[in-house]
């Protein structure tokens, strides 16, 4: 029999399910039955990210076409849990787990060597997987969250606040991409084209890594961000759109006496533009990361420039099991003040409202790190 922290579960489990672009609706689920290699997570929170909104509305081609229970950034507390997957995982019923969006096969040639987000044989990933794949209970915006054989999870310490310990996976982009793709060390400059949760997930892991200078770009409307970045640690903040806006390659340019960065990162969403930004300010032989998802845009690109310049670009896909595990270091050492950017905190019926929040298609404009936590509307 699987090992339970509570004996008296609903039978019933609420869950936010996304219907059509720009649609979601609470429905209720029948609680899975647990058997010796699968668990049961308890959701805490789940933190919402551009993808998100860019799911919700139908931008993202192949991704909201079925009816499905978004949320690919579960934190939660293992409620039930079989022998066997105890054994595999390494943990307990009681733990606060982080899960990733890949449930990975785990055997074939790329699991076998460490390549398991490349995986051939994904099984059903958590915030992605239609409702017609049992028991549904998939993705974070659910009060349960059914536990696959293969899923991947980390554990992290319970004495965090929920809002703070749900950063696990923008911090993990963070050290992921300008520390791990990007190769951010003792002495460098990095320019961060983008100033959401990300992008400060990126300035606290490049600082911890010992950048010397980072710069950090943001549009008129996220003054706000860029204002928590300069708390966090950003030595230059670069406003680049409206009357007073500046271009960042000059702004670089003259910020290094032309010697221009060592990395660049570009996280943002849908925009052309950022793309040759990020080549141009970089140095001959110099790192270029990008991140950010444009909607199956093609985007111009000048190879002359990358050829004439020396420059290695690489595509970031998600967050891996090593950059989690260094950004649950980094949250549990209480090293940068996370509070900072956590802003929003919304209930399972509210998931469209936290949605649009983050996307700043709501009255209030100063979203930066926005949760969904499933049982507030049940004990609010």
């Amino acid at each position: 029999m699987p090992e339970r922290l509570h004996e008296n579960l609903p039978e019933a489990v609420r869950a936010a399910v996304q219907t059509g672009p720009s649609t979601m609706e609470v429905q209720e689920f029948p609680r899975p039955t647990i058997g010796p290699d699968d668990g049961l997570l308890r959701v805490e929170a789940n933190g919402i990210c551009g993808s998100d909104v860019e799911i919700f509305r139908g931008h993202l081609q192949g991704r909201s076409a079925a009816p499905f229970i978004p949320g690919h950034e579960p934190l939660g507390i293992i409620e039930e849990l079989g022998e066997r997957a105890a054994e595999r995982w390494g943990v307990q019923v009681g733990d606060r787990v982080a899960l990733e969006v890949i449930v990975p096969c785990r055997s074939c040639d790329d699991c076998l060597v460490g390549r398991y987000q490349a995986c051939r044989n994904k099984q059903n990933g958590h915030g992605v997987t239609p409702l017609d794949v049992a028991p549904a209970l998939y993705g974070g915006f659910a009060e349960y969250l059914y536990l696959a054989p293969n899923a991947v999870m980390h554990k992290i310490d319970k004495s965090l606040p929920i809002d703070i310990a749900a950063m696990y996976n923008p911090l993990g982009a963070g050290v992921r991409w300008a520390v791990d793709l990007g190769e951010v060390g003792m002495g460098d400059t990095l320019v961060i084209l983008g100033a959401g949760q990300r992008g400060l997930g990126a300035l606290i892991a490049a600082k911890a890594a010992g950048a010397r200078t980072v710069i950090i770009t943001g549009l008129e409307n996220d003054r706000h961000k860029l204002a928590v970045a300069e708390q966090l640690g950003a030595d230059h903040t670069v406003v680049v759109d409206g009357p007073n806006g500046q271009d960042i390659v000059d702004v670089v340019a003259e910020l290094t006496d032309g010697r221009m960065a060592d990395v660049s990162l570009d996280l943002t969403p849908m925009a052309a533009g950022p793309v040759t930004d990020a080549l141009k300010v970089v140095r001959h032989g110099g790192r270029v990361v990008l991140a950010g998802l444009k909607g199956g845009r093609e985007i111009p690109l000048s190879t002359d420039l990358l050829i004439n310049r020396g420059l290695t670009v690489r595509g970031a896909f998600g967050v891996d099991a090593s950059a989690n595990k260094k950004a649950i270091a980094l949250l549990e050492s209480g090293r940068f003040p996370l509070e900072l950017l956590h802003t929003h905190t919304f209930g399972l019926d509210q998931v469209a409202e936290a949605i649009e929040t983050l996307a700043g298609d709501r009255e209030d404009k100063s979203a930066i790190h926005v949760t969904v936590q499933p049982h507030l509307d049940r004990t609010a």
